[in-house]
C-alpha cells in the first residue's frame, strides 16, 4: 500500500509513475487526497472538542474545591453536551478512514524508474542470457511424453483424486522432486537464508499483507467456513512472520527461505501453453524473502538476482533474465526480473522465477518497521524471489537432457538423486 505522504509530496509525479504501469484510474489519487483532507479536518475537530472536555473537566474539580457547586454543575452540563457531540464526529471519522483505506488499496505500487516502458510481455527487456541451448537427438519428445515413458508423473490419477491440473508424482519422479527441493534449500541456507516450513493456509490479514487481497482473490483457493486461503506461494506466510513488529536495525537484512506446495486456481488457463507441467494448480516451490534497510534494497535486489542465476547455472540449463515492463508487472512490485529457461523440445522459453523488489508497499500494509540511528521509525523494504519453482524446471531437465539411455541429470543433482541418470 502506498504511503499517503508519498501521494501528498507530488501527486502529479505519482500519476506519471502509475501511468507507466498503465493504471488508468489516475483520478483515484485526487479522491484519496480529498478523503485525507476530510479525515484531517474531522480529526482536528474531534481533538479540539476532546481538549475542551478535558479542560472543562479540570475546571469542575477546581470549582468543587472552592465550594462553588452551582458553577460546577453548570460546567458538568457543558461537559455532557461536549461529550455527546464527540460521538457523531467519531462515527464520521471512522467512516471516512474506512473509505480512505478502501480507496488507497486500489492503487498499485509505483514502478521504479528502472522499469522499461511497455504494455505486454513482448515489451520486456532481455538483460542477459546464459548457458547453451542443447541439440537434441533424433526422436526427442516433450516432457509430457517423457513422464509417461518413465512413469514418473500421473496426471490421470491426479485428476481422479482431485481434478485437472493436480499431478501425481511417483517413483523416480517423486524422488527427483525431493532431490530438487533439498538442493534448493541447501543452496539458499548456504547463502545465509534461514529455513522455515510455514503453514499452507493463511487468514485474510496475512493475504492482505503481501497484496494477494484484494487484488488476487480469484486466484486463490478459499475456505469460507474458516476464512482461510491456500497459499499461492510461501512468500505470503513467510513475509508475514514479522507483521506488526518493530525489528532492530542491526538485524537487517533478515533473510528467509521456505519450501512449500503452492496452490493457484489459474482460472481460464487452457491450450498448448499449459500442457503437462507448464501450468498446474498445485506445484512445489522454494522461495527466498528478504526484509532490508530501504537504502540497501536495490543492491540486495541485484544480489538476489545473482543468487538465482547461479542456481540455474548449477543446473546447467540455458536461461535468460528479463526486466519486466510496466504493463507486465505485478500490482505490488516496484521492479521485477523474470528468469526463463529454454525448453528444447518445445522450442520455447518458460518462466521459472520472478525476483521482485516491493520497496515499502507490502511492509506498509504489514507495519514492519525499525528505528533508525536518529530514533525515527521507518518501514523496511521487502523483496522475494522463486528459488526455484519446480514444474518447469523438471520439464526442462527432462527435455533438454534426454538420451537413448535415459535422462542425464546435471552433476550437482547426482548425490541428491542418488544416480546420474533417470531411466
Amino acid at each position: 500500500m502506498l504511503q499517503l505522504q508519498v501521494l501528498r509530496q507530488n501527486p502529479e509525479a505519482v500519476k506519471e509513475r502509475l501511468a507507466v504501469k498503465h493504471f488508468t484510474d489516475l483520478s483515484l489519487v485526487d479522491t484519496i487526497l480529498s478523503l485525507d483532507d476530510q479525515r484531517k479536518k474531522l480529526q482536528l475537530e474531534f481533538d479540539n472538542s476532546q481538549a475542551k472536555v478535558n479542560s472543562t473537566s479540570k475546571e469542575i474539580g477546581a470549582l468543587m474545591g472552592k465550594g462553588q457547586k452551582e458553577e460546577a454543575e453548570a460546567k458538568k452540563g457543558e461537559v455532557a453536551a461536549l461529550k455527546s457531540s464527540l460521538q457523531p464526529i467519531s462515527d464520521k471519522l471512522g467512516e471516512i478512514e474506512k473509505q480512505l483505506q478502501d480507496e488507497l488499496v486500489k492503487l498499485p505500487n509505483l514502478p521504479s524508474d528502472k522499469v522499461p516502458a511497455g504494455k505486454t510481455p513482448a515489451d520486456n527487456v532481455v538483460v542477459r542470457e546464459g548457458g547453451s541451448k542443447p541439440t537434441l537427438p533424433a526422436g526427442s519428445v516433450p516432457h509430457w511424453e517423457l513422464i509417461k515413458k518413465y512413469d514418473i508423473v500421473d496426471f490421470e490419477t491426479g485428476a481422479k483424486i482431485t481434478g485437472s491440473g493436480f499431478p501425481l508424482f511417483k517413483g523416480k519422479g517423486a524422488k527427483l522432486q525431493r532431490a530438487l527441493i533439498q538442493y534448493f534449500l541447501d543452496f539458499n541456507t548456504a547463502a545465509g537464508y534461514t529455513e522455515y516450513l510455514p503453514p499452507l493456509m493463511v487468514n485474510a490479514d496475512t493475504a492482505y499483507g503481501t497484496g494477494q487481497l484484494p487484488d488476487k482473490e480469484g486466484q486463490m483457493y478459499h475456505m469460507p467456513a474458516d476464512g482461510f486461503y491456500m497459499i499461492p506461494t510461501s512468500e505470503v506466510p513467510v513475509t508475514n512472520i514479522y507483521r506488526n513488529e518493530i525489528v532492530k536495525e542491526a538485524d537487517l537484512p533478515i533473510k528467509m527461505t521456505a519450501y512449500s506446495p503452492c496452490f493457484r486456481r489459474e482460472a481460464g488457463s487452457f491450450g498448448a501453453d499449459v500442457r503437462g507441467l507448464n501450468r498446474v494448480h498445485q506445484f512445489d516451490k522454494v522461495e527466498i524473502v528478504q526484509l532490508v534497510h530501504p537504502a540497501a534494497s536495490y543492491e540486495v535486489h541485484q544480489d538476489m538476482v545473482s543468487h538465482v542465476e547461479k542456481l540455474l547455472q548449477s543446473l546447467e540449463l540455458p536461461y535468460r533474465i528479463l526486466a519486466l515492463c510496466g504493463g507486465d508487472m505485478s500490482f505490488t512490485a516496484a521492479l521485477t526480473y523474470d528468469f526463463e529457461v529454454y525448453s528444447a523440445a518445445q522450442e520455447k522459453w518458460l518462466e521459472v522465477s520472478s525476483v521482485s523488489n516491493f520497496e515499502a508497499y507490502q511492509t506498509n500494509r504489514m507495519k514492519i518497521r525499525f528505528k533508525d540511528a536518529n530514533g525515527k521509525m521507518q518501514l523496511v523494504h521487502s523483496l522475494n524471489g522463486s528459488s526455484l519453482a519446480l514444474p518447469r524446471i523438471v520439464a526442462c531437465l527432462l527435455e533438454n537432457n534426454q538420451t537413448a539411455e535415459g535422462i542425464q541429470l546435471p552433476a550437482i543433482l547426482h548425490s541428491y538423486f542418488g544416480a546420474e541418470v533417470l531411466n
